[in-house]
């Protein structure tokens, strides 16, 4: 099966203008492959201009969901908050991979109110007792949204690469935490467990803040919902991808409405030197 080609974001200078100045969610490890007989590791997760630098707010950790080697689901032992980021220690009692993720759904609401146009952003379960009774031009868009990593204590296995069949997920189709700069590592986007064929991919290294440009790339899925990445440097990387596309408009030109229900995945993964 063919590689996707990667475009330089230099290419794109307008969509790099964009996306510079975006602010990212992220989850990221302390490290990717632990040793020892009691092995840990500390998930931090924040939202940030530059990916993996603490710089704007924290996201809240309560509901990581963690899946042991084995298919079972486990707590973390200990989960702090602060204003910029939030920590969660976990042990890797069980010895192979693990699957940690945050899984939210959120929604932005666009309504008039005594001819005034207000916003409300919150938990779906919040939006009733939220907008007020009497309202027009209600418009209501869902957000579905995955963030994880991976992690191996020991010797790693595929047990929980595998299928959630639900929401926008990235698949990898070779192991997580063996990927090596100057070499391809192939994956699957699925939503609802189906392959995005045409999705528009973002790979984007960490450590922005020291070169100064995001030197994001881009991919495009193929009719199975797959693309290739050939890491260019040892380095955490950010994957991130949405669906439905999200409309490019001209300064000036009014937004089209916001669709019912979108999906958003961003992914953390480490290369390392050969």
């Amino acid at each position: 099966m063919p590689s996707i080609k990667l475009v330089a974001v230099a290419a794109l200078l307008l969509a790099a203008f964009s996306s510079a100045h975006a602010h990212r969610q992220w989850l990221l490890p302390s490290t990717t492959q632990a040793e020892g007989k009691e092995p840990w590791v500390t998930i931090d997760g924040a939202v940030s201009e530059d990916l993996f630098d603490i710089g704007a707010t924290a996201i809240k950790l309560d509901g990581l969901r963690i899946t042991a080697p084995d298919g079972s689901q486990q707590a973390a032992e200990q989960v702090v908050s602060s204003k910029q980021r939030s920590s969660a220690d976990i042990k890797l009692s069980k010895p192979g991979t693990y699957r940690i993720a945050l899984v939210s759904e959120n929604v932005m609401a666009s309504y008039k109110l005594n001819g005034e146009t207000k916003r409300w952003r919150g938990h779906p379960a919040d939006l009733k007792k939220e907008v007020p009774d009497g309202v027009t031009d209600l418009s209501v868009s869902t957000t579905r949204s995955r963030l994880e990593t991976y992690v191996t204590a020991g010797k790693a296995n595929m047990a929980v690469v595998q299928p959630i069949g639900s929401g926008l997920e990235l698949l990898p189709l070779s192991h997580p935490n063996e990927y090596l700069a100057g070499e391809p590592a192939r994956f699957r986007f699925l939503l609802d467990g189906q392959p995005v064929a045409d999705l528009k991919v973002a790979i984007v290294p960490g450590g922005v803040r020291y070169r100064g440009v995001l030197k994001e790339v881009m991919a495009t899925t193929d009719s199975n919902g797959e693309f290739t990445v050939t890491w260019p440097l040892p380095q955490m990387y950010w994957i991130n991808a949405s669906y439905p596309p999200r409309v490019q408009v001209p300064e000036g030109q009014p937004r089209p409405p916001m669709p019912a229900l979108r999906y958003n995945y961003g992914g953390t993964f480490e290369v390392q030197a050969q």
